[in-house]
């Protein structure tokens, strides 16, 4: 991996540009707290007023993003010949961000922000009620906000690229629906595959919440969790926020029915890592934050399910988790027979619950159904059916109600739309980076067996975390593995690792 030179001698504009990042970075960071608040600890009534205070941050850092004095700093930079490739890199990507800024109103951006508490409101209420009424006007208005916004990238050429380059800068709707043809052939003649063969035991449980809670959290702090830097707390819907390289916010949710909880946990604290990880030097430059949320997803997915669902994992910790809940919850003290529980292929209806082989299912579903309304070929009216037909024919399951179908996901009362496809991308791209590690990291197993973390945790900040958004999503994973996004490598991992748990050929 190429590493950018030190930063240029600091000159009037660049240190100029510096202060102006800096209170930029600061109103994101004071978002961040407010929406981290919203989703833990922020009674339900003050869901109007929150809504405000997103709105007037969101205009307040939009104003900064598109000030002509930020422009004309940028410009006369990217005229700098001697300047740092750092800062260069700094430049270009700040000059991205405000370029896709300028082509957005003030107005809509506050609309948009104002609009995401009032949807909330709607979703949760919907959610309770189990029906997709209540919710299907706030949807609405969000689909025709993100037309707008689409708008204003006429260039575009598919109106779901303007949403889908708020997380992924350089990919495509064609791009993605040509690798996702690519993992659906993959995945469903594999799955069907298993579902022919009998489906390992489930664990018994039950599994204490506080039993939980503690074990989840002596893992994290193995993954690199730290109690001066981290906090781990509650959520419906489980997530990760940095608030700075030294304040990362992690959420949880437990079932005393499953160990989903444990697995969450990882993958959130693996999302923290990329942010705590970065170089500092990046700090209050808007740059020093994870890439793209696929970039993002790789890493939460690669500690989640590469890590915390293999064989050397749980040779260190299946005697902790023998001595937390008892053989009795386990279904017997056998190793192998626990990591045939956890990591059984079933289609499940609900996305966080599925397993490593159908989540990305999960996933092309809303991918298909996003881009059908942003084409206005679906209303959002019929979005319950579409969602069960494409249940059907992906997951070969019928759908119970609103809430395990169209209301089981949060996203779309933000309206994110765009943000789904970053976690079957996550999971392709961890795939990839693994190939590497593999190769590279020649005693990972032994280093797992003993609880020991540090040489891929080393590995991923050298390679990935430390470089913030220096590089574009691409030229990372071009450097790192020297491929494009290819699902093949998934493919490839997935059928040797049920191959042999599952006997297929």
């Amino acid at each position: 991996m190429p590493s950018p030179k030190k930063p240029s001698k600091p000159t009037a504009s660049l240190t100029t540009l510096r202060e102006r990042l800096g209170e930029l970075d600061d109103l994101t960071q004071a978002a961040s707290l407010a929406g981290w608040d919203e989703q833990t600890y922020m009674p339900p009534g003050g869901a109007a007023g929150r809504g405000e205070v997103l709105a007037t941050l969101g205009r307040l850092a939009h104003a900064r993003l598109t000030d002509p004095g930020l422009a004309t700093l940028l410009d006369g930079l990217q005229q700098t010949p001697d300047l740092q490739e750092t800062d260069a890199r700094i430049v270009a990507a700040v000059d991205r961000d405000a370029d896709r800024a300028r082509r957005v109103p003030d107005r809509l951006v506050g609309d948009i922000a104002r609009h995401t508490a009032a949807a909330q409101v709607a979703w949760h209420e919907a959610r309770a009620a189990d029906d997709f009424g209540p919710f299907q006007a706030a949807l609405a208005h969000h689909v025709e906000l993100r037309q707008e916004l689409a708008g204003c990238f006429p260039e575009a050429a598919h109106p779901y690229d303007a949403l889908l380059h708020a997380f992924e800068p350089d990919l495509t709707t064609e791009r993605v629906q040509t690798v996702f043809a690519q993992l659906r052939d993959g995945l469903v003649p594999l799955i069907q595959e298993i579902a022919a063969r009998p489906a390992p035991p489930t664990l018994p449980g039950p599994f204490p919440v506080d039993r939980q809670r503690d074990l989840a959290l002596e893992i994290a702090r193995a993954q690199g969790f730290e109690d001066e830097h981290w906090r781990l707390d509650l959520a419906v819907h489980p997530f990760a926020q940095s608030l700075g390289l030294a304040d990362i916010r992690v959420t949880a949710r437990y079932d005393e029915r499953t160990l989903t909880g444990l697995f969450a946990v990882m993958h959130e604290v693996g999302h923290g890592l990329y942010e705590r990880q970065t170089d500092p030097a990046l700090a209050r430059t808007t740059v020093g934050t994870g890439v793209s949320l696929g970039i993002h997803e790789s890493q939460s997915r690669l500690w989640e399910n590469l890590v915390g669902r293999s064989e050397a994992f749980w040779t260190h910790w299946h005697p902790r988790l023998l001595e937390a809940f008892g053989a009795r919850a386990l279904g017997g003290d056998d190793l192998p027979a626990f990591l045939r529980a956890i990591n059984t292929v079933r289609p499940s209806p609900i996305r966080v619950e599925a397993d490593e082989a159908t989540y990305s299912l999960h996933v092309i579903l809303r991918f298909e159904l996003e881009v059908a309304l942003m084409e206005g070929t679906l209303a959002v009216a019929d979005l319950p059916a579409a969602w069960n037909a494409k249940t059907k024919e992906l997951l070969g399951l019928d759908v119970a109600s609103d809430k395990v179908g169209v209301l089981q996901d949060i996203h779309w009362a933000y309206g994110e739309l765009g943000y789904f496809p970053t976690y079957a991308i996550g999971n392709i791209v961890a795939a990839q980076l693994w190939t590497v590690i593999r190769r590279e990291l020649p005693t990972l197993d032994e280093d797992l067996a003993r609880g020991d973390t540090t040489a891929l945790r080393e590995w991923l900040r050298e390679h990935v975390h430390r470089h913030g958004r220096l590089f574009t999503p691409s030229e990372l994973l071009m450097n790192i593995t020297g491929s494009e996004l290819d699902a093949q490598p998934f493919l490839d991992q997935l059928r040797a690792k049920y191959g042999a748990l599952y006997g297929l050929g």
